[in-house]
């Protein structure tokens, strides 16, 4: 398909290409200092059509953005897979002709990147979680300060100088990060009246402004995934049996993103334990009730039903209609 297949392997201070041809199997380096101008010269250079592979790293996004006018094709592979890269020496020469083998060969597993509108919501959602973490953390740590002491965290000071001193310093970062995570719901708010995808995920039971704006982040593109299973997959909602010779050897979890998982989990709980009566919650006690299930089973089973739910809505760019879902189910 291609006349050209590049790898590069790219790092702060200095760059490596790799280059095969569909004539021959004669890899060629080029290393230079790191210089994107100069990158996009010789890409642009090529005559033909042109396949460019890199690993997913800090820098990939910015990569992708910046060199997808100058090839036809932009493939960055899961590191993960690369078993070939961790064979023997290793430097970067090394790693970018293998990178480039294995891409001739096909036996690279693409990460999904674009450069859509959603992109930027990528951002705000990986900043909002370490906001989030760290408000977390502060907190732990003041509960832990009266803890030591055997005392009620809503009180306001401790015995010591020193632990008053420590108090003191984590009080004003918890106050920061309350100011800080006001400012992000704020922006929420604007993402919400500017994307019909948030408002639409935003109508489904359980999932909220902040799980609506995660999964919209995450997902980007629904075409993506080509079958239930996979988006399942992704969102580790599923497990895979591992068969061999008629037999089986157990269930393997797959790697997934776990914001997902963790947005549909957090959603089932909600439509069980605190939400009003709906059709998510009906159907938890449907399985209970009718098909006998464990009550984790059956959490289990909700969490993966809103999760296909949610990609209806994506894939659909409709809103929620929870009686039109309730018909369906009884049919």
């Amino acid at each position: 398909m291609y006349d050209h297949y590049i790898s590069l392997e790219w790092a702060q201070t200095n760059m490596v290409l790799a280059r095969m041809t569909k004539e021959s199997s004669e890899v060629k380096t080029f290393n230079a200092t790191s210089n994107l101008k100069d990158l996009q010269l010789c890409l642009s250079r090529l005559k033909g059509r042109k396949i460019l592979t890199f690993e997913e790293t800090t820098t990939a996004q910015w990569l992708y953005v910046e060199l997808k006018e100058c090839v036809d094709e932009i493939l960055i592979c899961d590191p993960y897979r690369n078993r070939l890269l961790s064979e023997g020496a290793k430097t970067d020469k090394l790693d970018a002709i293998r990178l480039v083998q294995l891409l001739r060969a096909g036996l690279l597993k693409p990460v999904f990147h674009s450069a859509g509108r959603f992109i930027e919501l990528r951002k705000f959602v990986s900043g909002y979680e370490d906001l989030v973490k760290l408000g977390v953390r502060l907190k732990n740590q003041r509960a832990s300060l009266f803890r030591a002491q055997g005392r009620d965290k809503r009180q306001k000071n401790l015995d010591g100088t020193a632990e008053q001193f420590v108090l003191e310093g984590t009080d004003r970062g918890i106050g920061n990060y309350e100011a800080e995570k006001k400012r992000y719901e704020e922006q929420m708010g604007k993402f919400r009246r500017k994307h019909g995808m948030i408002r639409a995920l935003d109508q489904i039971s359980g999932i909220g402004l902040v799980g609506a704006i995660k999964i919209a982040a995450r997902v980007v593109d629904p075409r993506r995934f080509s079958t239930k299973g996979q988006w399942l997959s992704y969102c580790g909602l599923i497990r895979h049996e591992k068969l061999s010779g008629g037999r089986s050897y157990g269930w393997k979890g797959p790697r997934y993103c776990r914001t997902l998982k963790s947005v549909f989990k957090t959603a089932a709980i909600t439509v069980i334990e605190k939400s009003k009566e709906n059709f998510f919650k009906d159907y938890y006690h449907f399985l209970i009730q009718q098909k006998g299930y464990a009550e984790h089973q059956a959490r289990h089973a909700t969490a993966r039903r809103i999760a296909v739910v949610a990609w209806g809505v994506l894939k659909s760019g409709k809103g929620f209609d929870a009686e039109k879902l309730a018909q369906n189910f009884k049919r």
